[in-house]
């Protein structure tokens, strides 16, 4: 279904125009006026616009001019003295032009092309931003699997009511595919919201999410209600207690949302996007996951390797994309990394992921101020293999066992706060939480010595 906007202000051309379209399929908007024109071709986006030149406040010229930037493909209806005029409309953008009386046959003919040019020119948009936007925003890097995987996600944001799924270890940059997949998508306009599952009560998150009716505060729309025409990042998916399960999958069926204590029903248009570092297939074996959500989930699933699977190249670029952002808040910052230090950060396996290394080289790029290039010394020792384990013979370890050594180290050398440890981890505090319930230290963090800030 198209966006068509008419503006035209005599009423009997605007309603029979609007009702042919409509008939067809079409979402069609209507304005009497240009101003009133222009702004829903910009809070709207309409795929199409049939424009009348002559309007009581404003030209149809200026209506054109002013809404160059959201790319309608706009068709102009004259009189048929005005051709002259509508020539030298269509020198100024215009697709074509029509003479009233308008026949409807010979407009819908027009029409169908223009929606084929305006898909044309989204396509275009889209595989443009692909390669420029896309590749720095997302960090995937230009080898071949990670060029297969940014057509993917590029494919996926042009089906703007997908379910997305977005697999992969904490850090690798989940929530910047699903913020990307939302940019580049026909909601990129429109409203984005997140929120995380993880380690939140249940009747909070039932709230936030699905909004609550209040007796005396009055109603709390949830984020459902807030993305309406946009698109909701719903992280760590695999931590949505199971009550709130049937809850997300009507919602995503029906399009329809209830507020906790409420009656009514709310119609919501939301795009939803998962993520989740678990994988929900064996979550479901297990029964800790609904099959049916998972089913509704998992219809286009994207799968983000971590860094330490990713080539040399990938790296390098994630590297150069992270110093470039890095370097814009930041005075005097070297221009770039010395290539010891990039096999440094190659041999190092960044158990956090780009959000590890984006802290690192943030780090790194403040003790460099003045330097031409980011050097092996500026590095965090950790990553040098200057550590409590510097001077051991090498002894063969899994990822698990260093990243629970390095979360160790960590928390110790902050003293157990575990805000500032994950600050420096490069995750959230409830991930680190998580950690430490997964790796059993907790009984470094629940003793006498707990700080008021960890409770």
């Amino acid at each position: 279904m198209a966006k068509i906007l008419i503006v035209d202000d005599e009423p009997h051309i605007s309603s029979a125009l609007g009702r042919y379209f409509e008939r067809a399929g079409h979402d069609v908007l209507r304005a009497a006026t240009g101003e009133e024109g222009v702004a829903l071709a910009i809070s709207e986006r309409p795929a199409v616009m049939l424009l009348d030149l002559h309007l009581p406040d404003i030209s149809g010229f200026e209506v054109l001019a002013r809404t160059r930037e959201q790319r309608p493909v706009v068709i102009m209806i004259t009189g048929h003295g005005d051709i002259p005029l509508a020539v030298q409309a269509m020198q100024g953008g215009a697709e074509g032009f029509l003479t009233k009386p308008v026949e409807l046959a010979h407009l819908g003919a027009v029409v169908d092309r223009a929606l084929e040019k305006a898909q044309l020119r989204e396509l275009t948009r889209a595989a443009g931003a692909r390669t420029g936007r896309a590749a720095t925003e997302m960090l995937l890097g230009p080898s071949a699997p990670m060029r297969e995987l940014a057509q993917q996600i590029e494919l996926l944001s042009r089906s703007e009511r997908a379910v997305a799924l977005i697999v992969g270890e904490s850090g690798v940059g989940k929530g910047r595919v699903a913020r990307a997949i939302h940019a580049l998508g026909p909601r990129g306009a429109r409203p984005f919201h997140e929120a995380s599952c993880a380690l939140r009560p249940t009747d909070v998150l039932d709230a936030e999410l699905f909004g609550a009716e209040r007796a005396e505060e009055g109603p709390l729309p949830g984020l459902f209600e807030a993305s309406d025409g946009g698109t909701l990042f719903l992280d760590e998916v695999a931590d949505l207690p199971d009550t709130l399960q049937p809850t997300l999958l009507r919602a995503i069926e029906d399009r329809r949302v209830r507020r906790t204590g409420g009656a009514r029903e709310v119609p919501v248009d939301v795009r939803l996007i998962a993520a989740t570092v678990r994988d929900l297939a064996t979550e479901v074996t297990e029964g800790r996951f609904r099959e049916d959500l998972y089913y509704r989930l998992s219809v286009m699933p994207l799968y983000l390797p971590p860094l330490r699977a990713r080539s040399p190249e990938d790296l390098r670029e994630t590297v150069a994309a992270l110093v470039t952002d890095l370097r814009r808040g930041l005075q005097h910052a070297p221009y770039g990394v010395s290539d010891e230090a990039l096999e440094v950060i190659g041999g190092y396996p960044w158990p956090g992921n780009v959000r590890e290394l984006r802290n690192v080289l943030e780090r790194a790029l403040l003790l460099a101020r003045g330097e031409e290039l980011l050097g092996v010394t500026h590095l965090a020792a950790e990553v040098r293999g200057i550590g409590d384990d510097a001077a051991l013979p090498h002894v063969s370890r899994s990822l698990s066992e260093v990243e629970r050594a390095h979360i160790e180290r960590t928390l110790r050398a902050h003293g157990d706060n575990r805000t500032r440890a994950s600050r420096e981890l490069g995750i959230s505090r409830a991930t680190l939480i998580k950690k430490i319930r997964e790796y059993e230290l907790g009984e470094r963090t629940t003793g006498s010595h707990l700080r008021v800030e960890d409770t």
